[in-house]
């Protein structure tokens, strides 16, 4: 079985594997303690901060550890609102944002918050000036996602951030940074963001540890109450191993970050020329996309029996993303991006990691020809 789904989880490298076991067994500390078994953890956590600072070209004390990127949206987008409510309660996303971005969202507007859901181009971009024309007196923050989940589209964040801080030096700007970092270049400092999600099991690393960049000067209204931790924005004692698992798989996808991009646009590019010239399928990811996504759909099939399919075929991919692919409804994406319900309903996701190879994305190629050529009979009268 080939495992294709690398954007919805990835398999921990065993060198993460081997530290975090290491630091379970012998160092159990609480770092917040002041005996010598605390200390001793306090200074593996500070390692760990340090190490992922470095990953971002951040400053460490502006790293805020949490269990993973939904916390780190919730946190930005909700600690935010709650924080400067005093400037204006309008914010803006799009509508092709994560569920964990998506949904703090919906849940502001239910408090009170005014919601600008910016459209995307039939790409699934945003434009910046798009962005721009929605900013008012009353805007306090902007949140987008660089790399999309399902499909791969980058956002121009980089533009985004310049002409905020330039034209709106007022309004935060967030970044859900999870599919982007070690994939293509991260550099939100340089970017001009404010706030930047991570989550460590994207890039090898363990699940239920991830991060939030809170740029200095920035103050957050704290989502969890109860201690101290994390200059007192999130409750909690922290998961000493699974941090310092994530700041070493931090290390090694930045310093892989180019080697990845090369190595899986060639596999990319090889993947969505197959699905180009298979009748019946429709490419909804572009070769200007992120290096480890291709996104199609079969629109005559329901996307769950195509999925298995595959997988009876030896190929293991993903419908929509993984916090919404056990969802029978059309991709919200793909609807975004002006595609019908037949092809947000059968919408498949493909993602790359480090360890493909030729040989792999062949043993793909030739699945996904037997797949449509077992499931033509049974396709839905349209």
């Amino acid at each position: 079985m080939k495992y294709f789904d690398y954007a919805a989880t990835t398999p921990p490298h065993p060198d993460v594997v081997r530290t975090m076991a290491e630091i379970m067994e012998a160092q159990y500390g609480n770092p917040s303690s002041i005996h010598g078994y605390g200390e001793r953890a306090h200074q593996l956590l500070r390692r760990a901060r340090s190490g992922c600072a470095a990953a971002i070209d951040v400053k460490p004390e502006e790293i805020v550890f949490t269990s993973g990127a939904t916390e780190s949206n919730n946190l930005a987008i909700k600690g935010a609102a709650l924080q400067y409510q005093s400037r204006g309660k309008h914010i803006i996303t799009t509508a092709t944002e994560h569920a964990s971005v998506y949904e703090s969202f919906v849940q502001l507007q239910q408090w009170g918050w005014e919601v600008t859901w910016l459209p995307v181009d039939s790409d699934g971009l945003v434009s910046a000036q798009l962005v721009m024309d929605a900013i008012r007196s009353d805007t306090v923050l902007v949140s987008l996602m660089h790399v999309n989940n399902e499909t791969g589209a980058i956002h121009p964040i980089a533009e985004i951030g310049a002409r905020l801080k330039k034209e709106a030096p007022k309004v935060l700007f967030h970044v859900d940074g999870v599919q982007g970092f070690g994939k293509i270049e991260a550099k939100p400092a340089a970017w001009g963001a404010d706030l930047y999600s991570l989550s460590a099991h994207k890039i090898r690393g363990p699940k239920g540890a991830g991060l939030l960049y809170v740029r200095s000067g920035v103050e957050l209204t704290p989502l969890l109450s109860g201690g101290s931790q994390e200059q007192g924005l999130r409750a909690g004692t922290e998961n000493v191993p699974l941090l310092v698992g994530m700041a070493k798989a931090m290390r090694l996808a930045a310093e892989r970050q180019a080697d990845f991009a090369q190595r899986t646009t060639i596999l990319r590019d090889c993947i969505m020329e197959v699905i180009d010239t298979i009748p019946g399928l429709v490419l909804n990811s572009r070769k200007e996309g992120a290096p480890h996504i291709v996104h199609f759909s079969y629109p005559r099939m329901k996307a769950e029996v195509a999925l298995h399919t595959l997988e009876q075929l030896g190929v293991t991919v993903s419908t929509q993303s993984a916090c919404s692919s056990r969802s029978a409804e059309p991709s919200r994406v793909l609807l975004a991006m002006g595609r019908d319900n037949a092809c947000a309903a059968g919408g498949l996701r493909i993602s790359l990691g480090d360890e493909h190879t030729e040989e792999d994305v062949a043993l793909l190629k030739q699945a996904l020809h037997q797949m449509v050529a077992q499931l033509r009979p049974l396709e839905r009268r349209m």
